[in-house]
């Protein structure tokens, strides 16, 4: 297939960055150390079962769900379109 001067797999060589990093991007926003008892953003109590699932833990379901829900931006661009470079 001629693709110009990309060799032979750099779409699928993109891909696999482009996953790489979201995995990587998501274990950074793990939480990690001891948990709250209270919830950071509302202050209601972490239930003792959340805690003990995931270490770490800062909010309760509740305020994590609304935080799950805004996007999340990567900033990193791999298309290589003249467009997106200009940017």
């Amino acid at each position: 297939m001629a693709n110009g001067w990309a060799r032979d797999g750099a779409v699928q060589d993109q891909i696999d960055d482009t996953v790489s990093d979201a995995v990587l991007a998501a274990r950074a926003r793990m939480p990690s150390g001891e948990s709250a008892e209270e919830c950071d953003v509302c202050g209601e109590e972490i239930p003792e079962r959340r805690r003990a699932a995931l270490p770490g833990v800062r909010t309760c379901v509740g305020c994590q769900s609304e935080r799950d829900k805004r996007p999340a931006l990567s900033g990193i661009n791999r298309r290589g379109s003249k467009d997106s470079q200009l940017r």
